[in-house]
């Protein structure tokens, strides 16, 4: 009976635990079989950013990424997990090292999945060149896991969205699962509005941002394969599905990629806001997808079927 109650506890807090809300160990600890989770370079071991120092910044024990391994409905995965709330989950030198080291270990045995949990704005302007170097070893490092076979699953739910380098590894994984306040894009909205002006991207107009860069847009362009509710148990079971669903990588798949996104550019280049794109998809009275409830919307978004993953 005791045994039992173990199980079922971990499983109702995962249904009740917003992800958007939840810590990145919190996450991991609801996504995997109970008790399953085994920590690489935990806090103890102090591996901290050498560079926030410098300029008076507060340090994390874990730089802002939690990662190690476990078991998701019994098979083995490796994962990883950022911490929004520290530095928005921004990439450093040591917080994109692990995650580096993390895909490189997978790449070697070759047939253990990935899980990475985004939540990030991007790299951390203190640390400039070190940041900008880690994006690009981790782009690397998904690429040659991919080619060894590792299916690399990414989460996009948590505050700080999916911004900057993190929306380019994003892209590079095999499948994506993403909810309505996991935003996906290279550039934050005050980015574009800084440099390009406030008539092409008014950061402050959040119902067109999230129209833009939001999950429920990225499922509908097929940006992201699965649009999940928030909560964890329902990224949880996102992720089981593409995990079962993923095929091989290889030069085929990333041609078919090229000609996917050539067509979208075709279809939808002209179209001057998301509601203009939904409503050449053919979807009625456009302008109420964003009211639509999670379960309304995912029906909406099968029944339209535009996915990446016949591409990836």
């Amino acid at each position: 009976m005791t045994a039992m109650l173990k199980d079922i506890v971990p499983a109702e807090r995962a249904r009740s635990t917003s992800f958007n809300e939840a810590s990145a160990r919190a996450r991991l600890e609801l996504l995997l079989d109970a008790g399953s989770f085994v920590e690489f370079i935990g806090p103890e071991q102090r591996e901290i950013s050498p560079h926030l120092k410098i300029f008076d910044l507060p340090e994390q024990y874990d730089d802002g990424i939690v990662v190690g391994h476990g078991h998701l409905d019994g098979a083995p995965v490796f994962v990883a997990a950022q911490e929004g709330r520290f530095m928005g989950g921004a990439f450093g030198e040591v917080h994109g090292a692990k995650l580096t080291g993390l895909l490189r270990a997978a790449r070697e045995i070759g047939s253990i999945p990935v899980v990475i949990l985004f939540d990030t704005g991007g790299v951390r302007l203190q640390e400039a060149n070190a940041g900008e170097l880690a994006i690009a070893e981790i782009m690397r490092a998904v690429m040659e896991a991919r080619s060894a076979g590792v299916k690399v699953i990414g989460l996009i739910g948590g505050r700080s969205g999916c911004y900057g380098g993190g929306g380019l590894i994003a892209g590079c994984c095999s499948a994506l699962a993403v909810s309505e306040p996991g935003r996906i894009a290279v550039s934050g909205p005050e980015v574009i509005e800084t440099n390009r002006g406030v008539e092409e991207f008014d950061s402050r107009d959040r119902a067109m941002v999230w129209r833009t860069m939001g999950g429920q847009h990225r499922r509908l362009l097929g940006a992201a394969d699965v649009f999940a509710d928030d909560t964890v148990q329902d990224f949880r079971e996102a992720a089981l599905e593409l995990i079962g669903l993923i095929g091989a990588f290889d030069l085929d798949r990333l041609k078919a990629e090229q000609v996917r996104l050539a067509e979208r550019l075709r279809r939808f280049g002209a179209c001057g806001d998301a509601i203009d794109i939904w409503t050449a998809e053919g979807i009625a009275h456009a302008e109420t997808v964003p009211e639509l409830p999670a379960d309304q919307f995912i029906a909406l978004a099968n029944k339209i079927g535009r996915t990446s993953r016949d591409a990836r």
